[in-house]
């Protein structure tokens, strides 16, 4: 069994907001291989189905981004999963710009609240990442606001781009093949 978890804000307000780019992305993969995101458990959305053979947990966490680790830490302990080897996270990176995206075997939280609290709660930092780039905020800017805020027409459509190579990535990452997925994509630029 494998996790895959995309990191975002529930209620309607937060879709398709910077801070929401994991959501996407846990869409996007549910779309792809037809598994259904709608199961209410573990403080969370979830959908169990097989991706190339591999039995998978995809989820979407309800507990808003700061206490992600709450519902990540329920699935892992009720499923038995080694978070270090059987978890990928998918979220929203601001050091990157729209359309890129940079894969990692580990990490720390690198100032994201929802890796923070994943980490808090799992007890570990050694967990997959795929890191989504939504920009960096403008000078004058608060943080919060400018996460929470839309994309411009052309950076959407950079990020939906994006979020397709993060499906690609996610799929060889669950594959054992996180070294492949890197030498893919970590680098690659999304063309305007």
């Amino acid at each position: 069994m494998f996790l895959i978890v995309g990191l975002g804000n529930p209620d309607k307000r937060y879709e398709k907001t910077r801070h929401n780019v994991g959501f996407d992305a846990i869409d996007a993969i549910s779309q792809r291989f037809r598994i259904p995101v709608r199961d209410r458990k573990h403080k969370a959305l979830c959908g169990t189905g097989v991706i190339e053979g591999n039995k998978v947990i995809l989820a979407k966490p309800q507990t808003y981004m700061n206490l992600s680790g709450e519902s990540v830490a329920e699935i892992v302990q009720f499923y038995k999963l080694d978070p270090d080897c059987e978890m990928l996270v998918i979220f929203d990176d601001i050091s990157l710009d729209p359309g890129n995206i940079r894969i990692r075997r580990k990490g720390s939280a690198g100032g994201h609240n929802g890796i923070k609290n994943i980490i808090a709660c799992t007890g570990t930092q050694g967990f997959m990442r795929i890191k989504i780039g939504v920009g960096q905020k403008p000078q004058g800017w608060d943080l919060a606001d400018f996460v929470l805020s839309r994309f411009e027409e052309e950076d959407r459509r950079l990020v939906d781009s994006a979020i397709g190579d993060a499906v690609d990535a996610a799929v060889l990452m669950m594959q054992g093949q996180a070294d492949a997925a890197m030498n893919q994509f970590n680098g690659k630029k999304q063309e305007s």
